[in-house]
C-alpha cells in the first residue's frame, strides 16, 4: 500500500489529518473482492425466503397490479386498472414493481425482487460514499452495517416506499458529498443530488426533505470556491429538484379530475392537499384528516400521542429499539469523535464535511421522529439506517488511524462497550429468544473494549483483533434479528422486524405465524381482545388502550392477524379491522363468482376500504373499487357517482367489509350512505364466508 490513492484529497490541516490521508492509498487486493462478495451477501440475505411474504403489503401490491395492466394506472398509481382512486402517496415507488410485473407477471418475487435490488444498490452506494474518503475497510464496515439492520433487513423485502427512499437519500448524500470535493464536474453531482430528492419526494412526499436542510447548510458553509459560486450551485440543484418531482405534480394538478382517479388519502380530490396535510404537517402535529382516527391534533396526554409515547427515548424504546438502535449509541458517539479529531481542518475539509452530511441527516430524522405527533410506524427508522451505517464506518476508521492516542482508542474503546452493553438491553426485551446469545455479547464487547483501549500501545495484530472483536460484538444482536427477520414472513400494513417475541413484532397483520395462525396483538391480547392462551385470529379489538403502531379512539372494528396463506389464496373474510391491515383471503367460490362475465363489468366488484379491494383484486386480476381508499374515509366516490356507475353496469358486485352490510373503517361522508343503500336495495347472498350483494338484481 505505497501508492497514492488519486481519488482522496491532499493531506492538510492537522498533522493528525495529514497522516490520516496519506494513509488512504490504492485498496488492497482484497478490496474489489470483499466488496463485490458484501454485495452477493446482501442479496442472497435478503432473497431467502422472499415468497413467504406473498404479496407484502396487499395495498401496494393491488396498485403493482393495476399498473401492469394500464399505463394511465402506471402514471396515478391508481389502485385498480380501471383507475376509481390511487394509492395515498405519489407513485415512484411502484414503478420499479409494475415494470416488473408487466414484464414477468403477477407474483411475490415479481413484486419483492425489484426491492431487494434496491437494498443491494443502497449497499453499495454507501459504500462508494464512504470508500473514497475513509478507505475500503471503512466502506465494507459501513455497508455491513447497512446490510445487517433489522428493519433494513425488513423493507428491503418489502413493497412500502420507504425501500425507494432509503436508496435516493444515500444516493442524495453521495452526491452532496462529491460536489464538496470540488472540481468542474461538482456542480453536476450536486444537481444529481437534487434530482435524487426530487424523486424521493415522488415516492414518499415530504419525507424526502427531512436531510434537504443540513445538507444544503453543509454545502453553503464547506463548498470550495466563493460564496456566490456556492449560492449559485444551490440554486441550480434547487431547480433539478423543483424540474425532478414537481413534472408529475403539474400533469396532476392540471389534468381533469373527471378524466382521471381520485388522489386517494386527500378530501378535496387534490395531491397539493394530500402533501401538505394528511401526509406532510398532519404527520407532525397529529392533525391527518382522513386519516386512521381522524383528526383533531394528538391527542393521547403528554408526552404522548394517538401514535406512542413521543420524545428523544422513542428510537430506543421496546417497540422501535430492536428495529434501528443497536449502533445508534456509537454512531452519536462516533459522530462527536470525528468532529474533534476534524476540528482544526480547514473549511473545505471534505472529512469534515462528510461527519456533517451524515451526521445532520442522522439528528434531524432523528428528532422529527422522536417528537412527530402524527401516524408513526417502527418501519419508518429505515431512513435512519444509512446514516447510521456511515458513521459508524467513518468514526471507527478515523480512531483506529489516531488509535495511538489515548483519547482515540478510550472513545473506540467506549463505543465497543456502549453497543456491547446496549446490545444486552435489547436482547433481554426477548430473554426466551437465543439467552446465551445477551452475555455472549456482553461479554465479547467488554474484551474488545479492553482490547481497544490499548491498541495503540500493541502489536497491530492484536489490535486489529480487538477490532475484530467488537465488530463481531456490535453485529451479533442486529445480525440474529436480521436472520429472524429473513426467515418469517411479512403481510400486512404494519410489519416490524426481528423475532416474534419481541416487542412490537406480530400484532396487526406484521407476521404471518408459524402454522398459519393470527397474529398476537403486542400486550397480551389476541384479536379478540382476549388474554394470552385463548384464540387467536378473528375478532373485535379490546376496548382499553391500543398497542404501539395504532392510533387511541381506533373505531371498534373486526381484527385480523397476518396468516400463513398468500393473500387471494385462502378462506374468506375480510382483512383486519375490517380490511384496514392487510388483503381479504379470498375463497375459491367467491373468485369464481367475481371472475364469472367479468369481462362486462368495468369493476367486478367494490367494497370499503383498499385492502379489502386489494385481496380481492389480486386474487382475480380484476379492478375491484376500493369505496374510501385505504382508510375507506376519503369521499369517493360520492353515492350519486356510485348510484350512476351502477345504472351504467359498471359494477358487479359489492362486497361487504367488517360487521354488517360493509361497515369497515371509515370516517364520514358517502361511504356509509353507499352501504346502507346497498343493503337496502339490492340482494344479498353469503358467497364462501363473504357477503355479495349482486347490484345487478334489486330486491
Amino acid at each position: 500500500m505505497t501508492t497514492p490513492n488519486p481519488a482522496a484529497p491532499a493531506a492538510r490541516g492537522s498533522d493528525r489529518l495529514a497522516r490520516f490521508w496519506r494513509g488512504r492509498t490504492e485498496d488492497a487486493p482484497w478490496a474489489r473482492p470483499a466488496f463485490l462478495g458484501l454485495l452477493a451477501a446482501t442479496g442472497l440475505l435478503y432473497l431467502w425466503n422472499l415468497s413467504a411474504s406473498g404479496y407484502a403489503n396487499s395495498f401496494y401490491s393491488a396498485a403493482v397490479q393495476a399498473g401492469g395492466e394500464s399505463w394511465k394506472a402506471f402514471f396515478f398509481g391508481s389502485l385498480d386498472a380501471a383507475n376509481a382512486i390511487t394509492v395515498d402517496k405519489p407513485p415512484a415507488a411502484l414503478w420499479p414493481m409494475a415494470l416488473s410485473v408487466r414484464l414477468f407477471g403477477l407474483g411475490s418475487w415479481q413484486i419483492l425482487v425489484p426491492e431487494v435490488l434496491m437494498g443491494v444498490a443502497s449497499v453499495g452506494v454507501l459504500y462508494a460514499a464512504v470508500r473514497r474518503r475513509f478507505g475500503a475497510g471503512a466502506g465494507l464496515i459501513a455497508g455491513l452495517v447497512l446490510a445487517l439492520t433489522p428493519v433494513a433487513a425488513l423493507m428491503f423485502r418489502f413493497n412500502n416506499p420507504d425501500a425507494l427512499l432509503a436508496l435516493l437519500m444515500t444516493v442524495a448524500a453521495y452526491g452532496v458529498l462529491r460536489a464538496l470535493e470540488g472540481g468542474p464536474g461538482a456542480v453536476k453531482w450536486l444537481m444529481g443530488a437534487g434530482v435524487a430528492f426530487g424523486f424521493a419526494f415522488l415516492a414518499k412526499t415530504l419525507q424526502a426533505f427531512l436531510i434537504l436542510p443540513p445538507l444544503a447548510l453543509v454545502y453553503a458553509v464547506c463548498a470550495p470556491g466563493g460564496l456566490g459560486r456556492r449560492i449559485r450551485d444551490l440554486a441550480l440543484a434547487g431547480l433539478a429538484l423543483l424540474v425532478s418531482a414537481g413534472w408529475w405534480v403539474a400533469l396532476v394538478e392540471l389534468w381533469p379530475a373527471s378524466s382521471r382517479p381520485y388522489v386517494g388519502g386527500s378530501q378535496n380530490n387534490s395531491f397539493l392537499e394530500l402533501t401538505f396535510g394528511y401526509n406532510g404537517l398532519g404527520r407532525i402535529n397529529g392533525n391527518e384528516t382522513g386519516s386512521v382516527g381522524g383528526g383533531g391534533g394528538p391527542g393521547g396526554g403528554a408526552g404522548g400521542g394517538r401514535w406512542g409515547e413521543t420524545g428523544i427515548g422513542r428510537m430506543f424504546n421496546d417497540a422501535v429499539g430492536g428495529q434501528i438502535s443497536w449502533l445508534l449509541p456509537a454512531a452519536l458517539l462516533l459522530l462527536v469523535a470525528g468532529l474533534v479529531v476534524t476540528r482544526r481542518a480547514p473549511r473545505t475539509d471534505t472529512a469534515r464535511s462528510a461527519f456533517l452530511v451524515w451526521g445532520g441527516a442522522l439528528l434531524i430524522t432523528l428528532a422529527v421522529f422522536s417528537f412527530m405527533a402524527g401516524i408513526f410506524h417502527e418501519y419508518y427508522t429505515i431512513a435512519l439506517a444509512p446514516y447510521v451505517a456511515a458513521l459508524v464506518g467513518m468514526g471507527a476508521s478515523v480512531l483506529w488511524e489516531e488509535r495511538t492516542r489515548f483519547a482515540a482508542s478510550a472513545a473506540l474503546a467506549v463505543s465497543a462497550a456502549v453497543t456491547a452493553w446496549w446490545a444486552w438491553t435489547l436482547l433481554g426485551r426477548t430473554p426466551d429468544w437465543l439467552p446465551w446469545l445477551r452475555w455472549t455479547v456482553l461479554v465479547a464487547g467488554a474484551v474488545a473494549a479492553l482490547g481497544l483501549l490499548v491498541s495503540g500501545r500493541v502489536d497491530r495484530r492484536l489490535g486489529l483483533a480487538a477490532a475484530g472483536l467488537g465488530l463481531a460484538a456490535g453485529l451479533a444482536g442486529p445480525f440474529a434479528y436480521t436472520l429472524a427477520t429473513v426467515d418469517t414472513g411479512h403481510q400486512g400494513s404494519i410489519v416490524t422486524a426481528g423475532p416474534s417475541g419481541g416487542r412490537g413484532p406480530g400484532g396487526f397483520g406484521g407476521r404471518m405465524p408459524e402454522g398459519g395462525q393470527g397474529g398476537q396483538m403486542p400486550g397480551g391480547f389476541d384479536g379478540q381482545g382476549q388474554g394470552q392462551g385463548q384464540r387467536q385470529g378473528q375478532g373485535r379489538m379490546p376496548g382499553g388502550t391500543p398497542p404501539q403502531g395504532m392510533p387511541q379512539g381506533m373505531p371498534q372494528g373486526g381484527f385480523q392477524g397476518s396468516r400463513g396463506e398468500r393473500p387471494g389464496l385462502g378462506g374468506g373474510g375480510g382483512g383486519g379491522m375490517g380490511g384496514l391491515l392487510n388483503g381479504a383471503n379470498v375463497g375459491a367460490e367467491a373468485k369464481a363468482a367475481l371472475l364469472k362475465d367479468a369481462g362486462s363489468y368495468t369493476w367486478v366488484a367494490a367494497t370499503v376500504g383498499a385492502q379489502n379491494a386489494a385481496g380481492y383484486q389480486l386474487a382475480t386480476e380484476k379492478p375491484v373499487m376500493a369505496i374510501g381508499g385505504f382508510n375507506g374515509s376519503d369521499p369517493s366516490p360520492a353515492l350519486a357517482q356510485f348510484k350512476q356507475y351502477v345504472a351504467e353496469g359498471k359494477v358487479h358486485y359489492f362486497i361487504g367489509s367488517g360487521e354488517g352490510n360493509g361497515g369497515g373503517p371509515g370516517g364520514p361522508g358517502g361511504n356509509s350512505e353507499i352501504s346502507t343503500w346497498v343493503a337496502a336495495t339490492f340482494e344479498k347472498a353469503t358467497v364462501g364466508s363473504a357477503t355479495f350483494y349482486d347490484l345487478t338484481k334489486e330486491k
